[in-house]
């Protein structure tokens, strides 16, 4: 049975920190849905109502896209091992670009000023209701370890590939919305 929170707790913070996945869902009028998986590891809990993750260069930007258009974001946790629980957290959320000075000091205080390489953009989720259901059709799954492609990729592109690889793929949505990314950001040289 579903319950509803207007805000975590100390047992839905908890179930979070166990987590090794989470999955966001965003859209904006007119676009495709998008929906991500994400490392849990980049997941913080800044508040009762507010949560944030470091976010990676990946083949698209769709969720700063529609965040920029629109706002709404889902986040989704699901227990793959243990006892079986789902928890979604349905709020509004924004993009906190990489090289400024609220990147900076969130990535100092949230993220133990870590920055791995091929770090994009800072999430910030604000939300009024989180919700758990039972999570009984949920598979087990047994969790071997971390892929370290992403990483390996990002630290071969160095920083100016990088930026190069954003510029031409995250710039805007798979629908042609503009993700921000690069407003009054200099290209890397």
């Amino acid at each position: 049975m579903a319950k509803q929170y207007p805000a975590l707790d100390a047992s839905l913070t908890a179930f979070i920190a166990r987590q090794r996945i989470f999955f966001t869902a965003s859209a904006a009028a007119g676009t495709r849905i998008n929906l991500s998986p994400k490392d849990g590891k980049s997941f913080r809990v800044l508040g009762p109502n507010r949560a944030a993750w470091l976010d990676q260069t990946g083949s698209g930007n769709e969720t700063a896209a529609h965040l920029r258009a629109d706002g709404r974001l889902t986040v989704m946790f699901c227990a793959f091992e243990g006892l079986p629980q789902i928890l979604r957290l349905y709020g509004r959320g924004r993009i906190v670009p990489r090289g400024g000075e609220e990147y900076a000091a969130m990535l100092a205080n949230h993220f133990a000023g870590e920055e791995p390489p091929g770090a994009r953009q800072i999430v910030v989720l604000d939300f009024d209701l989180a919700q758990t259901s039972c999570g009984y059709g949920v598979p087990l799954f047994d969790y071997v370890d971390e892929r370290p492609n992403l990483l390996r990729w990002a630290e071969s592109q160095g920083e100016a590939g990088m930026d190069d690889y954003r510029r031409r793929k995250n710039a805007v949505s798979l629908d042609g919305q503009p993700t921000g990314l690069f407003e009054d950001v200099p290209a890397a040289g």
